[in-house]
């Protein structure tokens, strides 16, 4: 999630809440200050925070999840009041254990189409014990807080599927 606001990260948190169920984990709220790229439509000073849901998803789910919060970004900008044209961005994404997958509506010769408009890009690898950037994955992304927190949430995953095959 990324907002001007830590306040709308609650309330995502709360809708995405009940479509996916609870949170396993989650970050803290980090400063993002990599790019000018969403001021624009976002405001100044923005700021990051991650959700890791209980219940893993798939790729085939992705597309789908995508378009879902893209409707819920809407509704948030939609809102009487709202300060921003864009008050919130949520790029939904899932680990599996070798990679961590975002989904775009933003096409690149390095994504894969899944349809409707959105496209899934390996964003990290897990190489050696740790996540890895590609050559194309975003400068925030590559700093080591975003990595230990995706390196979290690939134990947690991995610890559950031992669980589950035990």
């Amino acid at each position: 999630m990324l907002s001007a606001s830590a306040g709308t990260f609650g309330r995502a948190e709360a809708a995405m809440s009940e479509r996916f169920g609870s949170v396993a984990r989650a970050s803290e709220v980090m400063p993002f200050h990599f790019t000018g790229y969403y001021e624009p439509e976002m405001g100044a000073n923005l700021l990051r925070k991650f959700l890791a849901f209980e219940r893993p998803v798939g790729p085939a789910e992705l597309a789908e999840i995508k378009l879902w919060t893209n409707a819920l970004e809407e509704r948030f900008a939609a809102e009487p009041g709202c300060a921003a044209p864009r008050p919130i961005n949520l790029d939904p994404g899932y680990v599996a254990p070798s990679k961590l997958v975002l989904a775009t509506t933003k096409d690149h010769a390095h994504r894969i189409c899944l349809g409707q408009g959105i496209h899934a890009e390996v964003t990290l690898t897990f190489l050696k014990g740790a996540f890895a950037p590609m050559p194309w994955t975003y400068p925030d992304y590559r700093t080591e807080p975003y990595r230990r927190f995706f390196e979290q949430v690939r134990a947690d995953l991995v610890a559950r599927q031992r669980t589950a095959r035990s």
